[in-house]
C-alpha cells in the first residue's frame, strides 16, 4: 500500500534525507515514509522531527522498494510527500 501511494505521486516526491529534514522544518511535508532497513540513527532522527512538527510517518520494509517506487535506480532511505 505504502509504495502504491509513493508510485502515484512522483511530482510531489522528496527524496532523500537532508532534503526530507529541510522541507519538514519549513512546514512543506504532509507525510514522510521511512525505510526500516536505513541505518537505526537516521531512522530516529527522521521521526524525532516528524513527531516534532507533527507530520504521519509510515515504516516501509526496504530502501530498495522504497528507491523503486520513486522511479530511481538507487536505495531511498526517506521520501517525503510536497504540500500541494
Amino acid at each position: 500500500m505504502s509504495y502504491e501511494k509513493v508510485t502515484q505521486l512522483h511530482s510531489q516526491l522528496i527524496i532523500g534525507t537532508k532534503q526530507t529534514m529541510k522541507a519538514m522544518k519549513n512546514n512543506e511535508v504532509i507525510e514522510v515514509f521511512i525505510a526500516i532497513d536505513a541505518d537505526e540513527h537516521i531512522v530516529n532522527k527522521i521521526i524525532a522531527a516528524a513527531n516534532k512538527h507533527g507530520i504521519p510517518y509510515v515504516e516501509v520494509d526496504s530502501k530498495k522498494e522504497l528507491g523503486k517506487a520513486c522511479n530511481i535506480e538507487v536505495a531511498a532511505t526517506v521520501v517525503a510527500i510536497k504540500r500541494a
